[in-house]
């Protein structure tokens, strides 16, 4: 397999990252769509604190994305600065949009939880967008590290490294399935997004020692530091509830 993969006919060709980028969105935001005509939260509330999040995801995948590869900016500044304009990491795009959903709320004076309605739009959207990641190759900078496993995938260097994105799609579907079923009891409101959250982010933080990332901190990269910081974010949720449960 040569990479990137281009996808199309004859003389015709789109990127990948290009095509399941746009797919990946369509798809999580046509879920999106579907779940929250379906909760009691005003179409008005629901409608800001979308926006919140999208706008939270935004700046908070870029400014990770930045500090993720800032060993770039003393060595190549412009492909950090590249990097800064295209680059986007989920894990900064998750904790921001939480971040961005939780100052909306604020603002506009909602106590309800609202997580629970993009649980399932994130799970396929980012599987989808993985997908298209390892069709990429190298240029995208989400391989793994070189392993000597049957499974290593040259990504155009010689090298046989770990199929990272693949793992992160297995384990996607692996999730979903378990909050699937999770979803059939009577939960509390927003407990799904809190299981979500400490499971997505708990792999991410185990699967990122296998990349070649920068690791200033305790041989931790910025995205282990922050997934550190969601899923003692999310744990004190759960806590929380539980405590007020019983």
């Amino acid at each position: 397999m040569v990479f990137p993969v281009y996808l199309g006919v004859g003389a015709f060709k789109l990127h990948p990252h290009f095509v399941f980028e746009v797919v990946a969105y369509g798809v999580a935001m046509g879920l999106l769509r579907r779940n929250v005509s379906r909760d009691a939260i005003p179409l008005s509330q629901r409608s800001s604190v979308v926006i919140g999040g999208l706008i939270g995801a935004l700046v908070g995948a870029k400014i990770l994305v930045l500090l993720q590869h800032g060993d770039l900016l003393w060595s190549d500044w412009r492909s950090w600065l590249l990097l800064g304009l295209q680059g986007k990491t989920v894990v900064g795009a998750l904790l921001g949009g939480l971040i961005g959903v939780e100052l909306t709320k604020k603002w506009i004076g909602l106590t309800r939880s609202t997580g629970d309605a993009f649980v399932f739009p994130l799970l396929v959207g980012t599987a989808l967008g993985r997908v298209g990641c390892f069709l990429t190759g190298l240029s995208d900078r989400t391989y793994g590290t070189v392993t000597d496993l049957p499974w290593g995938i040259d990504f155009g260097d010689g090298l046989p490294r770990h199929p990272t994105q693949l793992y992160e799609v297995g384990f996607l579907m692996v999730l979903g399935l378990i909050l699937a079923r999770y979803r059939q009891r009577d939960l509390p409101n927003g407990r799904l997004f809190q299981l979500y959250l400490v499971g997505y982010l708990g792999f991410r933080f185990a699967v990122d020692f296998l990349k070649p990332d920068f690791q200033p901190l305790l041989g931790l990269s910025f995205i282990q530091l922050a997934c550190l910081l969601g899923i003692a974010y999310g744990l004190r949720q759960l806590l929380r509830r539980e405590v007020t449960v019983s």
